[in-house]
């Protein structure tokens, strides 16, 4: 097998070598698909074959044009204030429950998750809102780091995410049936998080203080009754919410038109809440700008890199390999799992999907499930990677979810506090990832009501 798939092993290597050394991802993907394509005696020719999946796969995919407009609502709603609001009104409700602040964080995240979907700008915003007043209530640092990470990740998952978009577009199928199929492993994930909370507070009170015991650490001085502060701060994004998700859930509006409703209706919230001017306009204009052409430069690197790849016989290798285990389909999946979590250390999510998940595609149509055939194996399957691409958000040594954290901390926090306040919560998103492979229907319950 070295001497056949030589080239395509050679391939990974060089991959695995460059994103260590540093080099932008986007570059080294398309120059790698290159450089390969000439030293394996590709013919010219061939490389048209690229340009065309670039031009027709990619620049011509209409559904890609949702990225930057969920993008763009994701960032309107961090810049307008509805976040820090929220957090505001959610730490009175929970004021009086011990890991209540903790808790109001976790529940900021899911809504957040599912009106943003932009994981840099949810870590960012939770740990400069929430992490001070934890630390100063007295909250342990694992505990107040790890659920500002872990939170703040859930966009990744929760629709409406670019992941899923993305991922719609790479395996054929239905991104309306996508987002319906992560929204109750979403959810779960979030009650996850919160019942691990008020275990640990419940156990280890010295972990979550009350703000009581902790001093002065409070967040609502001089706000309006509790029912008027919930009604002002949920019910703009939960309106948001329904419009998108639903529009999409009921069949009304494709994800690009709904993602065009959402970045419409985040521009009327910031004006409701008066945040919307030139200032604010440029900035969000110039990061979806940004973030946009990242997300699609990395898209046609990685396009050039797995078509050579497969050229090369890598996709051959990557099936033999794989089906040569002798395991059964479960087994199988068990198999392909731990491998994504293992490739999560290194590798972002954008390059497991684009290089990766096509190699595993095949592997993953041949499986036989009990109940599970055609679509539905594919979204199950589907989910089940978003789930486990979540965690490499936050496991070393290139989770950015760390790295945002570690930023934002200006060298207050070690790197290894950090590390260790993100292992529950790495084994929660395990636990969830499990029981979505033991009981599918958490997966394709919504889709199946059609």
């Amino acid at each position: 097998m070295l001497d056949e798939y030589g080239l395509a092993i050679a391939m990974i290597v060089a991959l695995l070598v460059g994103i260590f050394s540093g080099y932008p991802v986007a570059f080294l993907l398309g120059g790698l698909g290159i450089l390969f394509a000439f030293i394996g005696d590709i013919p010219l020719p061939f490389l048209g074959t690229v340009a065309s999946r670039i031009f027709g796969g990619v620049i011509e995919n209409w559904l890609l044009i949702a990225i930057p407009l969920f993008v763009f609502m994701g960032l309107m709603l961090e810049r307008s204030g509805v976040a820090k609001n929220l957090l505001l009104t959610l730490q009175r409700l929970f004021g009086n429950v011990r890991g209540g602040l903790a808790v109001s964080v976790a529940l900021l995240g899911v809504v957040m998750a599912a009106s943003t979907g932009i994981i840099g700008a949810s870590v960012v915003m939770l740990g400069l809102l929430a992490l001070p007043v934890m630390l100063k209530q007295g909250y342990k640092p694992e505990m107040a780091y790890g659920v500002v990470a872990a939170s703040g990740t859930l966009g990744i998952l929760i629709p409406p995410s670019i992941m899923l978009v993305l991922m719609g577009s790479i395996m054929n199928i239905s991104v309306g049936d996508l987002f319906k199929a992560a929204l109750v492993p979403g959810l779960m994930l979030g009650g996850l998080y919160t019942l691990y909370l008020l275990s640990a507070a419940y156990f280890r009170p010295d972990w979550a203080p009350l703000a009581s015991e902790g001093g002065e650490a409070h967040l609502s001085e001089g706000q309006p009754p509790l029912i008027l502060a919930l009604l002002r701060d949920l019910l703009g994004p939960l309106v948001l919410i329904v419009a998108v998700l639903g529009s999409i859930m009921a069949g009304i509006a494709t994800p690009t038109e709904a993602a065009a409703i959402g970045a419409a209706g985040s521009m009327l919230l910031a004006l409701f809440l008066r945040q919307l001017n030139m200032s604010t306009l440029r900035h969000v204009c110039r990061s979806t700008s940004k973030t946009s052409a990242m997300i699609l430069f990395v898209v046609i690197g990685a396009t050039c890199f797995s078509v050579v790849f497969k050229r090369l016989g890598g996709a051959d290798m990557i099936e033999e390999m794989i089906t040569g285990t002798g395991l059964g389909p479960y087994g199988l999946l068990l198999l392909l799992m731990a491998l994504i979590f293992l490739l999560g250390f290194f590798l972002e999510w954008i390059e497991i999907s684009f290089v990766i998940l096509p190699l595993l595609l095949p592997v993953v149509a041949g499986l036989e499930f009990e109940g599970l055939s055609g679509s539905a194996l594919m979204v199950w399957f589907a989910i089940l990677v978003a789930i486990n691409l979540q965690t490499s958000f936050l496991t070393p040594p290139f989770g950015y979810a760390l790295f945002y954290l570690k930023g934002i901390t200006r060298g207050d926090v070690g790197i290894g506090t950090i590390y260790r306040s993100i292992i529950p919560f790495v084994l929660l998103q395990l636990a969830g990832l499990a029981l979505c492979i033991m009981f599918p229907s958490i997966v394709l319950w919504l889709p199946g009501l059609n």
